[in-house]
């Protein structure tokens, strides 16, 4: 007879030998597999006591060449039992919220021993602990929480064996990874397999959207976990498609159907563009249809068949209806003199024999009288009834004719294509707007846009005329060129100079149509290079564009869609595709998507909406921000791309900036980046600034939450117009008699006077340099906006931030001079800046850094003399909170103890960032200076 230690390993190499675990796999991404692991577990039991026969005890057996591991603990004999078995840290998937611990275990009956086993248990209990950084061999038992006591629904006996298979949930899981421990209370069991996992939703496409990959379920108590898909390429839809993802991994309730574009059909998962001989003019599901009679077989991905030659479609005809030809002439004209010496006749003829295709058949007589050689139109001397157009009987009467004259009649078919009988195609379409894409010393790139046209005719031509602003009108001499698409580069022009140009649309017969108005643009000056500095591609030149005109307030417009159509360009929503929300805007959501108009390159953008229930007032409010970047082209600005406003939904289409706002970019590259990178993205800024500043335009709003960020690492200045109120951050702004202003960044003069000048957008510049040496940094810290206020009028500046160099403080604090007119202005901020990015070395000089002004103090002290009464509440006032437990595993629970620390020693508790380890590192320091003196400037 074996003892309870040789029974537990007897009944564990019996399942061994019969293989018996069995894994299904489903929809799972397993984080831990007991089984699988194949190597030493590494798990920690508790207590250890060397030598000791007490507690779990591993054991290791080899199958089919693999080594398997199982976990066992048998001491029925001993009274109170408390065995604790931990696994190693398992990582979380952040979305991964609720997990499933599926284990397998026998445990032996308790009956089946021989009487010495009173204090025997049948159960065991599961718990978890959640933690940001695995704590090693650090073990409390009050760090875990019970999830389940196990208790198996076969018990083994000492002949047969019975395996045990139960799966719990843990759910609420918030941070990076998570233990989970075993308890044994007095049973006789062995842990054989511990799997740990996490169901998702895979992916998939329905109804034309693509969704990702999903965690199942959502929060506590939540079954479903609501997931934003995409239009998959070619398909756009009017709501952002989403979908429910289950608990099981199954998706349900699909919303938002996407729809194929123009010139697209629906086949399986994909949008396929129209073959050959085929069409689609509207954004649906339907197929492509099959081009009407008389038409032209285009290749594929056709909007529309357009007409073959000498076949047309009249103004009211649908673009997707067949081509008509014009109508032939009447037949068997016949005069009929009833009443000749009254001077009357009858008119009568048969319809054409070919009508075209067409049953709109008008007819018109014209009338002329000749004596000798000499014809004239009859005039009103001669009366036809019922009319002398637009009939629809093949008769008319005339009267009132005079002897001895000579009359001709003439009768005409139309149709309501005939007015193409004449001019073969329709007017060509009028010019609506001109753009600056790029220049150089000799060279303008420019490009236009022309109003949407109906019926469409042939491609169109386009006939550009410029010359000289400054020539003598008496001997301008004026460059004609025809071309063939809607953008041209002009070469072998003059530096630094002016030039006027018009462009005209031409129809296939060269026929003239609207002329734009004369637009104005500059080649760069002598010393100047297109585009960029070689030096790097952070920079660009303070005079690359050079603003030809001052801005214009769309404002002051009487109609405000007349400076829409001034200073944007209209775009289709067919061109359009949004993809995936990336933000929501003070007006409605801010969409990532494509932009694929004809003759423009496909590419990223970002689209700006409106949300639905919008007033008239909003809408204008909405689309006054396109009208102000409109009059901007500049490296360093936000580019727009156009705008819809023709159409239900309004949008504003701009550039698309990968890397978002600076501020959040900053944040999650505390400390990574080098100063002299962080000067070149303030120089960019600046050259933007000095570009608005020299239209005379003032931002009012300028802050790093403002400026974005594209993968080359350039910043663009964005969000125009704080005429609008700033509704989105109460907290950072200040209510006064004329509207909402952001405190923290905003110069004395404009929030005590609403005085907003380039000068105060000086004072924000200064401000957003601090925010981008401190790495993001909010301003003023927590302080409240009357603080702030009270503050700065007391002559308080923000502190240097950590490893600022001494020359770009010195210009933050000019920034922040109270007289405004002794601030720099922004061509002095470019040159600085650029001289000292041509000279790294000038930012070796650090300025001196104090880090009890950067920390928030409270206003009494704890009772050890130190500004803060625990070490969380020293943590959480310089934001380093996720610290909290790293400190308490490594026993740092007082201040005097964090007093003590060393650098290494925080690297060893386990701060591994540069940014954070700086920030922890300088507080201790500042924190000792402190233990006899409060700071400087407790707020």
């Amino acid at each position: 007879q074996m003892d309870s230690r040789g029974i537990k390993r007897l009944l564990f190499s019996y399942v061994l030998i019969n293989g018996i675990f069995i894994t299904l796999q489903t929809k799972e991404e397993v984080l831990l597999d007991m089984r699988a692991s194949g190597s030493e577990l590494g798990w920690l039991t508790w207590p250890y006591e060397q030598g000791s026969k007490q507690g779990w005890e591993v054991v290791q057996r080899s199958l089919n060449g693999s080594q398997l591991y199982t976990y066992s603990v048998c001491n029925v004999g001993e009274h109170e039992q408390d065995n604790w078995l931990r696994t190693t840290f398992i990582q979380r998937r952040p979305s991964a919220s609720r997990v499933f611990v599926e284990l397998q275990f026998i445990v032996r009956d308790c009956n089946s021993f021989d009487g010495s086993s009173l204090t025997c248990k049948e159960t065991f209990n599961l718990f978890s602990s959640e933690s940001d950084a695995d704590i090693g061999t650090s073990f409390r038992k009050g760090q875990f929480k019970k999830v389940a006591t196990i208790a198996p629904d076969e018990i083994t006996s000492r002949n047969e064996l019975r395996i045990n298979r139960e799966t719990r949930v843990v759910e609420s899981l918030s941070r990076k990874g998570f233990y989970l421990a075993f308890q044994d209370i007095g049973a006789c069991m062995a842990l054989l397999s511990v799997r740990v996992y996490y169901k998702t939703c895979p992916a998939t496409i329905k109804s034309l959207a693509a969704f990702p990959e999903t965690v199942a379920g959502g929060g506590v108590n939540q079954a479903l976990r609501e997931v934003a898909g995409a239009c998959v390429e070619n398909a756009v839809s009017e709501e952002s498609p989403r979908i429910y993802c289950t608990m099981d991994g199954e998706w349900v309730v699909p919303v938002g159907q996407c729809q194929c574009k123009p010139g697209y059909e629906a086949v399986n998962d994909t949008c396929r563009d129209c073959q050959p001989g085929f069409f689609k003019a509207f954004v649906s599901n339907d197929a492509c249809e099959l081009c009407p009679v008389n038409t032209k077989l285009l290749s594929s991905g056709a909007l529309f068949c357009p007409c073959a030659e000498d076949f047309y479609r009249a103004p009211d005809d649908p673009t997707t209806g067949p081509c008509s030809g014009l109508p032939s002439a009447p037949r068997e004209l016949v005069a009929t003199t009833t009443q000749l010496a009254a001077g009357k006749l009858q008119l009568s003829w048969s319809p054409p024999e070919d009508t075209g295709g067409r049953s709109d058949i008008s007819y018109s007589v014209e009338c002329r009288r000749c004596e000798g050689t000499a014809c004239q139109p009859c005039g009103e001397k001669v009366r036809l009834e019922p009319a002398s157009s637009g009939l629809v009987d093949t008769r008319v009467a005339v009267s009132e004719l005079e002897p001895h004259l000579n009359y001709t009649f003439t009768v005409e078919a139309h149709s309501g294509v005939s007015l193409f009988a004449s001019q073969g195609t329709p007017h060509p379409p009028k010019v609506t707007s001109m753009r600056l894409d790029e220049r150089s010393l000799t060279s303008l790139s420019l490009s236009w846009a022309v109003a949407p046209r109906r019926p469409v005719p042939q491609p169109t031509r386009y006939k550009l005329t410029y010359r000289k602003k400054d020539d003598n009108l008496d001997v301008t001499t004026y460059t004609v060129l025809i071309l063939e698409k809607s953008s041209v580069q002009i070469s072998d022009l003059s530096p630094g100079t002016a030039y006027l140009f018009r462009v005209q649309a031409l129809s296939p017969e060269g026929s003239p149509g609207g002329s734009s108005i004369e637009d104005e643009f500059e080649t760069l000056t002598e010393g100047k290079e297109d585009g960029h500095i070689s030096e790097d591609t952070y920079f660009s030149s303070s005079e690359q564009l050079k603003p030809l005109k001052t801005y214009v307030d769309p404002h002051t417009y009487e109609d405000p869609n007349m400076a829409i159509l001034k200073f944007a360009s209209e775009i289709h929503p067919s061109h359009v595709t949004k993809q995936k929300v990336i933000g929501a805007g003070e007006f409605g959501e801010v969409y990532r998507g494509i932009l694929k108009a004809p003759g423009r390159k496909e590419g990223a953008v970002a689209i700006k909406t409106l949300k639905p229930g919008y007033s008239e007032k909003q809408r204008q409010d909405f689309l006054s921000e396109a009208s102000i970047m409109g009059q901007f082209s500049h490296q360093n600005i936000i580019r727009l791309e156009g705008v819809v406003t023709k159409f239900k939904h309004a949008m504003i289409v701009t550039e698309y900036m990968e890397n978002g706002a600076l501020d959040k970019y900053l944040k999650d590259r505390d400390g990574e980046m080098p100063s002299f990178q962080l000067v070149g993205m303030m120089h960019g800024i600046a050259a933007g600034m000095k570009y608005l500043s020299d239209m005379s335009y003032v931002h009012r709003d300028l802050a790093a939450r403002n400026i974005l960020v594209n993968n080359n690492l350039e910043c663009k200045v964005s969000d125009f117009g704080l005429s609008r109120v700033l509704e989105d951050d109460p907290e950072g702004t200040y209510t006064t008699s004329g509207g909402k202003i952001p405190i923290r960044w905003t110069a004395p003069e404009a929030i005590a006077y609403r005085k907003f000048t380039s000068a105060s957008d000086v004072w924000s510049f200064g401000i957003v340099m601090w925010e981008v040496m401190a790495f993001g940094e909010r301003p003023y810290w927590d302080m409240s906006n009357c603080e702030v206020m009270k503050a700065i009028n007391e002559a308080f500046r923000l502190p240097a931030p950590m490893d600022c160099p001494s020359a770009v403080y010195q210009l933050m604090l000019q920034c922040w001079l109270q007289d405004r007119s002794k601030r720099p202005r922004f061509p002095d901020i470019v040159s600085l800046l650029d001289k000292l990015l041509r000279s790294p070395e000038s930012l070796k000089a650090i300025a001196d850094f104090d880090p009890r002004v950067s920390i928030r103090l409270p206003s009494t002290s704890g009772s050890d003399g130190l500004p803060f009464r625990s070490v969380s509440e020293w943590l959480e006032s310089i934001k380093m909170s996720q610290y909290s437990e790293n400190f308490t595993c490594a026993g740092v629970v007082t201040m005097d103890q964090v007093l003590q620390m060393k650098n290494v020693d925080i690297k060893n508790i386990g701060v591994r960032l540069p940014g954070h380890l700086k920030r922890i590192a300088y507080s201790i320091l500042g924190l000792k200076d402190q233990t006899s003196t409060l700071s400087v400037f407790a707020v």
